[in-house]
């Protein structure tokens, strides 16, 4: 096995394999979804609100996406590994945007970035991927747009809104990024953005019909609690297993099962 690269994801595409992603934020779940095979982890501003507990994406930063990206990388020995940029990381200005993706790649050892955004970001994505910084785009339900979008609404059921789709897709692709998730759209705007682009198409929310799809770890472990989008497939409740254990492990210490003989140091 040798290690994934940016090349490697969008050949993908280009032969027709379809590209698994799971989002990562620590050591130990990076060398468990590296070690089962995942070609590219994500390191999601999802973060703050599946492990820090925030109402939305909106308030993490990048020292917080930093630390968690150094945590993936350590434990990942083959994957490719992409940092989000986080809500105001790549707004401000061209200059800004550069440096906190440089921060990303030579501070956490990102191997790329993600930014939200299509025609309006095209020039911020342009502009990291000349210094030689590989990005990933991110179109259609765009979390860090929440306010403007009024919630987590799905994007594209209407005309105006799937040719603005569209553009925001070529637009990536011109701008540079050797990839681009699609986040809750309708599958048949998803196919036919997917047929449109050279580059890699990684649903969310969209469908089949994408090169690729990720999913939030959380989600489809069963660790999200309440919280379970439509569009995910749990595929083991952790939760309950977690719950279950920790009783038993209640349950033993008090009635001083554990720790046994056989934890104890002679």
């Amino acid at each position: 096995m040798k290690k994934i690269t940016v090349p490697d994801i969008v050949k993908m595409k280009r032969i027709g394999t379809k590209i698994p992603v799971l989002t990562a934020y620590s050591h130990a779940i990076s060398r468990i979804l590296d070690s089962a095979g995942i070609p590219l982890l994500l390191v999601g501003d999802s973060v703050g609100m599946v492990e820090g507990g925030y109402s939305d994406t909106l308030k993490v930063t990048v020292d917080e996406i930093i630390y968690h990206t150094r945590s993936v990388v350590k434990g990942r020995r083959l994957a490719l590994v992409v940092a989000d940029m986080p809500f105001m990381s790549y707004h401000v200005s061209i200059e800004a945007a550069r440096e906190n993706a440089g921060r990303m790649v030579k501070e956490g050892g990102a191997e790329a970035v993600k930014l939200e955004g299509g025609v309006k970001m095209a020039d911020t994505i342009r502009a990291i991927a000349d210094i030689d910084i590989p990005v990933m785009g991110h179109i259609g339900l765009t979390p860090q747009s929440i306010h403007r979008m009024g919630g987590y609404r799905v994007q594209g059921r209407v005309d105006r809104e799937v040719e603005g789709l569209v553009r925001d897709a070529k637009a990536v692709e011109e701008a540079g990024a050797f990839a681009v998730v699609i986040e809750g759209i309708p599958a048949d705007v998803a196919g036919r953005i997917t047929d449109d682009l050279s580059i890699p198409t990684i649903g969310i929310g969209a469908g089949p019909h994408c090169d690729g799809q990720v999913l939030v770890i959380h989600d489809m472990l069963g660790l999200s609690g309440d919280i379970k989008p439509s569009f995910v497939k749990q595929y083991i409740d952790l939760n309950g297993l977690i719950s279950a254990a920790v009783k038993d492990y209640i349950c033993d210490v008090g009635e001083g099962a554990f720790p046994g003989e056989e934890h104890v140091f002679k």
